[in-house]
């Protein structure tokens, strides 16, 4: 059985170390909202990699839409550039720190999830308002579990932990699909 997981965003957040002129930088560049009443931040969008990201005045920036650790890079970089087209030097390497990972794929499994309900902790299913099963594995990672083996991941941090906890997930679905099948 092969489990298949895609990154499809991941959030991660940088700091300038620098004040960035936001209404400026509004008033410069095409690709970017900023309504300062509804909102703080001013947001960029990134045509490649597509990407979006939230600018702060206090030079803190928040990134999502990557797929992948160079992609957040090489985003970062293209808004430092914009950044550098109001005369605004960034003199450090910025830091960037992942928030989160969200990735999809499948189990190779079919889920019974009122079972899985019933013998996970942690889970909440109602579905007759969404056809998904929520189960908090652990501190970090939040999977959406539905019936056709089809799995969505949050919360972690890294690719190594996603790995690692849709390997334990995966562990624990087949343990208790024998288990059913047993009866």
């Amino acid at each position: 059985m092969t489990t298949e997981i895609k990154v499809v965003n991941i959030v991660a957040s940088t700091s300038l170390e620098h004040d960035i002129p936001l209404i400026k930088l509004a008033e410069t560049l095409p690709n970017t909202e900023y309504n300062p009443e509804q909102f703080p931040g001013l947001v960029m969008r990134i045509k490649e990699p597509k990407t979006s990201a939230l600018i702060f005045s206090s030079g803190k920036i928040v990134c999502t839409g990557a797929r992948s650790m160079a992609k957040v890079k090489e985003s970062i970089k293209k808004i430092i550039e914009n950044i550098e087209k109001i005369k605004i030097k960034i003199k450090i390497e910025p830091q960037i720190k992942v928030q989160n990972i969200v990735a999809s794929g499948s189990t190779g499994l079919d889920l019974n999830l009122n079972e899985l309900a019933i013998k996970l902790e942690n889970t909440e299913y109602e579905p007759e308002q969404f056809p998904g099963l929520v189960y908090k594995l652990g501190t970090r990672a939040t999977f959406l579990l539905f019936s056709n083996g089809k799995i969505v991941c949050t919360g972690t941090k890294s690719e190594e932990e996603l790995h690692e906890a849709v390997d334990k997930l995966v562990d624990i679905l087949t343990k208790m699909n024998k288990k059913s099948s047993q009866k």
